[in-house]
């Protein structure tokens, strides 16, 4: 279904609200925004590290690049899963995005985020992961590192 390769994925689950369609009852392409940054702070979420434990740390992670490729239109009182997967993390965040109709599994749409660190202090970029995002995904890396072992055994 996905060749996107990374080591950690989230899906998020979305009902399609009458507030997010355009005239032509299909959701306006800028909602799909939303959606992928709803599908993020899960992920984020998902290692505590959300926008607030950023802040906390000392760091302020800005999107730099953000990429959609519209595929199929989700319409009003469609359900649709956004599945986020966390691909780089060692000298920038990057995110890829995959939307789905939830009843019949079409792709609607593909994103990637890139997000950098910046320092609160100094309001410099940093050009490696601070060390804190390391730590925070270190006990998931252990955990992957355990699975390819084990199916290796396997």
């Amino acid at each position: 279904m996905r060749n996107v390769k990374g080591f950690l994925t989230i899906a998020h689950e979305i009902d399609v609200q009458f507030y997010d369609v355009d005239a032509m009852r299909v959701v306006w392409h800028g909602n799909y925004v939303k959606y992928i940054e709803d599908a993020r702070c899960q992920l984020l979420r998902k290692f505590n590290y959300d926008y607030n434990d950023m802040e906390d740390s000392g760091y302020l992670w800005p999107i730099v690049d953000m990429r959609l490729k519209y595929v199929k239109s989700a319409a009003f009182t469609d359900k649709i899963r956004v599945e986020a997967t966390l691909v780089e993390y060692e000298t920038r965040l990057k995110i890829s995005y995959r939307i789905f109709n939830a009843k019949t599994n079409e792709t609607l749409t593909k994103a990637y985020t890139v997000q950098v660190a910046v320092s609160i202090e100094s309001n410099e970029m940093q050009f490696e992961s601070p060390e804190i995002l390391l730590k925070k995904l270190a006990p998931l890396l252990a955990e992957k590192a355990a699975e390819k072992t084990a199916d290796k055994n396997n």
